[in-house]
């Protein structure tokens, strides 16, 4: 749960999939007409296995100037989980305009983290009108290969669960874990929360090969072209040891007509997550900017 700051709006994505998102702060006002000095949207979109909780302390400090909610996207957190065959790009963007537009958030601010990442440039690609400036955080163009795909399905194998507690979640994750170098507190909580109790103990809340069957469907593809159609404002944020490099990132820049860049000393994939702070202060410039514009 992202908590009691948060309430639960319930939307309706591409084929009639129910999604959770989660508004912090104070409620909108009904009346949106322009000029009415409403909080401008700001949609946070979680990576492959996040959720929308994952976003909480940036959405509680955004929502002081932005009308700020998070989506559970299909599949992931209290939304939910189609059988196969819903798990694919043109499915995720949809969703996401949907969200948008059943919100009445857009135009509106898009970040996103990695496979969120993904989707929101897709959308505003797709849908400039919807989007006003984006944050792209930890997400590469470039193809990722059959490789990757199969270190993930191994992964996933490796987990040992149930777990018998969540310190046995946080445990792994942030110290055990073969598929990491180093150990991270942070990465035990962030898998910490996508964790529910079953009988037998902890479980993730989403379906590993959901999770596999969302990811072939861009791993596989570079996604330059559609980068280059994004017209807003946006912002490539990478951690400084996250799956993202300087040079495909300052590429990304270059690429995007309206592109910014920033990075996280001291934080791997999960930016937001590892550095919070250092990751408000890579952005919130950003976000003034824009509404200043």
């Amino acid at each position: 749960m992202p908590g009691p700051m948060a309430r639960r709006i319930d939307v309706t994505g591409a084929g009639g999939v129910r999604l959770a998102a989660w508004e912090f702060g104070d409620p909108p006002k009904t009346d949106r007409t322009p000029g009415t000095g409403d909080r401008p949207g700001v949609l946070l979109l979680h990576g492959l296995m996040g959720r929308a909780s994952h976003w909480a302390p940036t959405a509680r400090w955004l929502s002081a100037r932005h009308r700020a909610v998070a989506l559970d996207q299909r599949g992931h957190g209290r939304s939910d989980k189609p059988p196969h065959g819903s798990y694919t790009r043109d499915a995720y963007v949809e969703d996401v305009e949907a969200a948008l537009e059943q919100l009445g958030l857009g135009p509106a601010v898009l970040i996103g983290h990695a496979m969120g990442a993904l989707t929101g440039w897709q959308l505003a690609a797709k849908r400039p009108d919807l989007v006003r400036g984006l944050i792209i955080c930890d997400m590469r163009a470039s193809a990722l290969g059959a490789a990757s795909q199969h270190t993930w399905t191994e992964w996933f194998r490796a987990w040992p669960v149930p777990f018998a507690t969540l310190a046995d979640v946080r445990k792994w994750f942030g110290e055990d874990d073969p598929w990491v170098e180093r150990p991270n507190p942070a990465r035990g909580e962030f898998y910490a929360e996508v964790m529910a109790e079953s009988p037998d103990g902890w479980r993730p809340v989403f379906d590993p090969q959901q999770m596999l069957r969302t990811r072939e469907t861009w791993v596989y593809d570079a996604h330059w072209e559609e980068l280059a159609q994004v017209r807003c404002p946006t912002l490539v944020v990478r951690g400084l040891d996250g799956e993202l490099g300087r040079a495909e990132a300052q590429e990304m820049v270059r690429v995007l007509p309206g592109g910014q860049y920033a990075e996280v000393a001291d934080a791997g994939h999960l930016v937001h997550y590892d550095q919070p702070e250092a990751w408000r202060a890579a952005i919130e410039p950003f976000l003034d900017a824009l509404m200043d514009a």
